[in-house]
């Protein structure tokens, strides 16, 4: 399979018609090494109650999306809302190549536009290649829940972390 240069990729918010690209993206990345809960949407209905058109953040190479961050509010309290906790996923064939890079960095324009102050993110202990990833691209580790989770039996912890914008 032939990719695209990076330098060709354009994001855009989500529309309805990506959910199944949105979830093939999920079922292909998130496992018991990068997240507490793997998630399995039985139908598109169910993927979008979740994920709402507009809450995410999708890369694309020509008509191909290889990636995606979510964001949204970390609680529903207003006094919190110049914070988006978000998350990122990159189609397999698309990691190593500057898409994750790119995609942090349209969400940081995208957020300041929307007056957001922080991103902030969490990521387990056990995937230490998204840890260093973050820690590239500036975000800092600001917190630290020690064994947060038990995953396939050994205890993990959950990091947090922010990017300042």
């Amino acid at each position: 399979m032939a990719v695209q240069p990076v330098d060709q990729l354009v994001t855009r918010l989500s529309i309805m018609n990506d959910a199944q690209y949105l979830i093939e993206i999920d079922h292909l990345v998130w496992n018991d090494n990068n997240t507490p809960c793997v998630l399995k949407y039985g139908s598109r209905q169910q993927y979008l109650q979740d994920h709402p058109p507009g809450t995410q953040l999708v890369a694309m190479l020509g008509e191909t999306i290889c990636g995606y961050v979510g964001f949204q509010y970390p609680t529903y309290v207003p006094t919190n809302q110049h914070v988006y906790d978000i998350h990122i996923a990159i189609h397999p064939n698309y990691q190593g190549k500057g898409v994750g890079r790119k995609l942090i960095e349209s969400m940081g324009d995208f957020a300041r536009s929307q007056q957001i102050r922080k991103l902030t993110l969490r990521v387990l202990s056990t995937n230490k290649e998204a840890f260093q990833f973050y820690n590239k691209l500036g975000f800092v580790e600001n917190g630290r829940l020690p064994e947060e989770f038990y995953i396939n039996g050994q205890y993990v912890d959950d990091i947090l972390m922010t990017y300042w914008l």
